[in-house]
Formats: C-alpha cells, sequence, structure tokens
C-alpha cells in the first residue's frame, strides 16, 4: 500500500466509497457489458464510470435535485444504474430502484409512497407503461430514458451537466441513501429506509470476512439485481470498494455462456444456481456411467475422506481425488469459467450435501443471512470458519440474540433478534409496521426462527409467519420442505400447504425443460398441459417427493400433490421479482383444487 492510499480516510458514506475507488483504480476495469468484442464483452474503466457519474449529478443539480429529494429507476443492472446512483448519493438525494419486470400497478405504487421526483427508465417500452404518472403522482416532474434520444433522454441531462459541473455532497452518516423496497409476499411492499451508514458500514463489513486472495482486480458475473439488498451491497458497493469488476450477464438463460466469458473469480448467487448445476450434473453422471461416473463418485468419497481427516487424508485418497479432478471435476471449474476462487449464496437455504459438494470440487460456497431490513448482510460462513447447514457467524459489528417467548424457554430455537450498524433507519411512512420490529434497545426482530450453537454458528430453522399446524397440532415449517423437494432435477417449484389439516400436500411446477425430454422418450404427451394429468408423470413426481423429503417426519412429507402446467413467475405474479413465492396468491388461483385434495 502507498503513502497516499495510507492517507485516504475510512469511507464513511457511499459517495466516499465510489470516489475512494475511483482515485485507487481509476484506469482498471469496473463494468462489462456482452457484445460481438473479441472476449464477448466490452469494458468501460472506473474513471470512465466516474466522468459520467459527475456529468450526471451535475445534470440532476440542473433539474433541481436537492438533499433528501427521490430519484427513481426500472431497470436492470447496467452501467447506468450505477452511474445514476452514485450521481444520486452525490446529491444527498435518495434513490429508490425498482424491477424491469415489475408490476406497473407496483411501480406506480412505489414511486407515489416513496416521493420520486425525477425518474430514469431504460427503455421506451417501460416509458410507455409509466408516461403518464407525472399526471397521477403530485411528487413526478420528470422522466427520462436511459436507452432514448433527445431531450427527455439520460444522455441529454448528462450533457447538460457536463457544462454545468457540481461538486460532490458529502452526504451525513444518518441521511438516508435509498429505499429499498420488501417484496410484498403479503400485501403491498414496505419501503425500507436505509442510511448511508447502514450500506456503508455492511459494505465494509462483508469485505472484511473475504478471503486475502480477494482484491483488486477479482470479477463477478452479475446476475443478481441491484434494486434488491444482496446484489446492491455484497456485489456493488463492497465490489468496487475492493477494486474489482462485474461483468453483467445477458440474462438467466445465457448464464452458462456468460460464465465462460466473464471467467468470474468469485460469485454472488442464491442456492437455486447451484441447486441445478449439482442436480443436473449428478443426472448426468447417472446417464454417462461407466469410468465417468466411477470416477467422479471416487472422488466424492476421497474429498468426504479428506474433510473427515481436516487435510491429512492418506495417500491413496489423495490420488484418488487428484485423478477425479483432472478428468472430471475441472471440467465443472471451467463451466464456471475456471478462475472461481469462492460464491456467497444467501436468501434460502443451501443444502448441506450442496455446500460441501462444491467445497471439495474447489468452488467453496459460503452461505450467510440477512434481509433488506439489514442492508442485508447480518452473519456469513468464511474460509476458515465454515459450517454447512449454518448461515455463520456474525459479520463484524453484528450480533443476533436468539428470543424464545414466542417458542417456549423448553425450545431449541426462537426469534432471531439482530444488532448492529446496519439495523434499517425503519419503514417509510409506517411508523406503527416500523414500532413492531424495531426493539427499544436497537435490536430489530426478524421474523426468522433460528438458534445459535456452541461455536456461535446461526442456524434457521423457518419463518414464524410461515410455520403452521397440522390438524394433530404438529408444526410445519414449509420452507426447508419446498426447498428440499426442489433438489429434484425434475421439479421447478413447490409450495407446502397443510395448515389445520390431516396432512401436508403440495403444489409442483415440473422443469419441463427437463420433463417434455423424458415424456418424449417415454411416448407421453409433448405439452404441460396434456401431461400433468398423465399417471407416470404422477408417479414420477409423487416418488421424487419421498425421495427428496426422506430426512423428514412422516407428518412433514406430503401426502398428495397437484401437478402445475404453468410456472411460478414474477410475469404471472406468483414469485416477486427476487422470486421469493407469493403464497396467497398461490391459494388464490388454485385453492378450489387444492381442497379438493382434502376430500
Amino acid at each position: 500500500m502507498t503513502e497516499k492510499e495510507k492517507n485516504i480516510r475510512k469511507p464513511e458514506n457511499l459517495v466516499d466509497i465510489f470516489e475512494q475507488a475511483v482515485k485507487k483504480f481509476n484506469s482498471n476495469k469496473l463494468f462489462g457489458t456482452k457484445n460481438n468484442a473479441k472476449d464477448g464483452y466490452n469494458w468501460v474503466s472506473y474513471g470512465e464510470i466516474a466522468e459520467r457519474v459527475d456529468n450526471l449529478r451535475g445534470g440532476l443539480a440542473s433539474i433541481g435535485v436537492e438533499k433528501g429529494d427521490g430519484v427513481g429507476i426500472i431497470a436492470n443492472n447496467r452501467n447506468e444504474w450505477a452511474i445514476a446512483a452514485y450521481a444520486t448519493y452525490g446529491r444527498c438525494a435518495r434513490y429508490i430502484p425498482m424491477y424491469e419486470a415489475e408490476l406497473t400497478r407496483i411501480m406506480k405504487y412505489i414511486i407515489d409512497d416513496s416521493g420520486v421526483k425525477v425518474l430514469f427508465v431504460a427503455s421506451n417500452d417501460i416509458y410507455e407503461k409509466v408516461k403518464n404518472f407525472p399526471k397521477e403522482i403530485e411528487s413526478l416532474e420528470k422522466i427520462y430514458v436511459i436507452d432514448g434520444n433527445g431531450k427527455n433522454s439520460m444522455a441529454e441531462l448528462e450533457r447538460i451537466g457536463k457544462k454545468t459541473p457540481v461538486a460532490s455532497a458529502k452526504p451525513a452518516k444518518e441521511d438516508i441513501a435509498g429505499l429499498i423496497y420488501t417484496s410484498g409476499t403479503t400485501g403491498n411492499p414496505k419501503g425500507v429506509l436505509l442510511s448511508h451508514h447502514n450500506l456503508t458500514t455492511n459494505a465494509l463489513s462483508a469485505a472484511k470476512i473475504l478471503p486475502d486472495n480477494i482484491s483488486e482486480g477479482d470479477r463477478t458475473l452479475s446476475f443478481l439485481p441491484w434494486a434488491h439488498s444482496f446484489g446492491q451491497t455484497a456485489e456493488l458497493h463492497m465490489l468496487i470498494h475492493l477494486g474489482g469488476q462485474t461483468g453483467f450477464a445477458e440474462s438467466p438463460l445465457t448464464i452458462v455462456d456468460d460464465l465462460a466469458l466473464v471467467k468470474p473469480t468469485m460469485l454472488v448467487a442464491v442456492p437455486r444456481v447451484f441447486n441445478k448445476v449439482y442436480t443436473g450434473l449428478n443426472d448426468k453422471m447417472e446417464k454417462q456411467g461407466g469410468l465417468a461416473k466411477f470416477l467422479f463418485h471416487m472422488g466424492l468419497e476421497a474429498a468426504a475422506e479428506k474433510r473427515r481427516t481436516n487435510d491429512n487424508a492418506g495417500f491413496m485418497s489423495r490420488m484418488k481425488l487428484a485423478v477425479a479432478d483432472k478428468i472430471v471435476y475441472s471440467k465443472v471449474r471451467e463451466k464456471f469459467g475456471g478462475r472461481m476462487k469462492m460464491a456467497l449464496s444467501s436468501s434460502a437455504a443451501l443444502n448441506p450435501e450442496i455446500a460441501e459438494f462444491f467445497h471439495d470440487i474447489g468452488i467453496p460456497v459460503y452461505e450467510a443471512w440477512g434481509m433488506t431490513e439489514l442492508s442485508p448482510a447480518h452473519t456469513a460462513n468464511t474460509p476458515g470458519h465454515n459450517r454447512p447447514g449454518s448461515v455463520g457467524r456474525p459479520i463484524p459489528g453484528c450480533s443476533v440474540k436468539i428470543d424464545k417467548s414466542v417458542t417456549g424457554e423448553d425450545s431449541r430455537d426462537g426469534e432471531i433478534i439482530a444488532y448492529g450498524p446496519n439495523v434499517m433507519v425503519g419503514y417509510h411512512n409506517l411508523a406503527e409496521a416500523t414500532k413492531e420490529v424495531m426493539c427499544v434497545d436497537g435490536g430489530l426482530h426478524t421474523g426468522d426462527l433460528g438458534w445459535v450453537d456452541d461455536e456461535g454458528y446461526l442456524h434457521i430453522t423457518g419463518r414464524i409467519k410461515e410455520q403452521y399446524k397440522l390438524e394433530n397440532g404438529k408444526y410445519v415449517f414449509p420452507v426447508a420442505i419446498e426447498e428440499a423437494i426442489k433438489m429434484s432435477l425434475f421439479i421447478e417449484n413447490a409450495m407446502v400447504h397443510g395448515a389445520n389439516k390431516p396432512f401436508n400436500m403440495v403444489v409442483i411446477v415440473p422443469d419441463w425443460l427437463v420433463i417434455l425430454p423424458w415424456a418424449k422418450e417415454e411416448g407421453l404427451a409433448q405439452t404441460p398441459e396434456e401431461l400433468v394429468n398423465e399417471p407416470r408423470l404422477v408417479e414420477l413426481i409423487e416418488a421424487e417427493v419421498q425421495r427428496t423429503c426422506r430426512e423428514f417426519a412422516s407428518y412433514e412429507t406430503p401426502k398428495k400433490i397437484l401437478i402445475l402446467p404453468e410456472p411460478f413467475s414474477p410475469e404471472n405474479g406468483i414469485l416477486t421479482p427476487t422470486l421469493k413465492l407469493k403464497r396467497r396468491e398461490v391459494h388464490k388461483r388454485f385453492d378450489d383444487r387444492i381442497e379438493a385434495l382434502y376430500k
């Protein structure tokens, strides 16, 4: 580290994080966008992005954006998302992101509720959806199109700002950096007020727990939306602080190809990514059989011995692992670009078996836990302190307490109360809702159930609001069962139900990309609508549910299934943009068919 770098003070706000990174890494690559370049991606530097941030900040000042004003954006991850964010922070204004896939009525609700004054939209298609909002929403004055031209384009606002530059303001620690709206699985989304102190301390603490070899020049492939707190803090603010690089995935369908082009060294992802790779690879090995299957399982057995003996496995085990690694596992790593050092996983439980598998093949996946109200990171597994099945220990500056008042003092688990500088300021315009979750001592009622083991690792067991009782009085936590069922190669999504019923049932959405080729081989119908009632498909899915639930008690395992031809998706309103399940929406649409299974 140079003397100049030593003299740079610790970042106190998101403006500091960005501007200090620009000083240190000015000519380094920052963002990559997929196109027809030699390596498939065009990259821009920290300095190039900083110049556009300066220009847009001047543009925002020219149209009257001041401290506390709301600047909204409806766009997927891209250069302009970050440019608008840091320009907004430099005016001490509030940044309010929304998803391109969001329902128009929810966009309108968020813009109105948060008091957006200036709105950026990705495309003319989105502009057509929101163009009348200024007439209907009192606060909204201007809409600019990122991919547009002319006076209402983001480019024009940048041109204006270049002619009238304005220095960045430095927000105070208590200033609100932005509102991130929760998914709204049970009603309208709530705007979580996050201060510069919340987000800055969280990004810095998350950076501290990374391995020493994650630093300047490390690269990720971005496919988690920055409109969600996990992607925004862990991938945008933290990675910029470290001098990292981000390549944008073209779409969810191109992630495998994009990984090969970007060649990331780390990944910020959700369990679904690792689940699909794992189940797909196991299926491939079973079908391929022969030497490949033998080497695959031989290597896993050797790796398991290596773990059991704390890296002191015998010579033969080391040889077996080396052979399997060279012939099989190296090819898996190549699918991830061949340079992966680690991955962070959050938002849902990661199966310990999968975590161990990726560790064994040389791509350690560290599970973390948090929520939007915690900016969002609170606990994480780390190199040297990793316990699969847990979500790790509190990150620096954070702590947890287990409140057993909701479960009884004799219970192992209770509600997780979180403490730290990352605890939100509150819910926007919702004083009562804020009061319900904030403790008088500064803690946050998370609504998650869990327990802490003797070494300080936190284990999540469910959500208080999602638990229910069967008719026999037994408690059920459906999420854990659903995650297990979705481990099947044949199942895309699942919702377990059984509140006040004699047994559990499960609504199943098959993975039609797997099922349709299977059906063709079996000489069955070739449309989801025809296949849902096919006895052989029902038999297959029932067997998969029983297999994946073998670790659960018999009363937890679903006894009946309902197979649906249509997917759960944000487009049909059953999933939130962050892919959380809206149980109420499933019941609203399919309750008659669900209830019929109990007759």
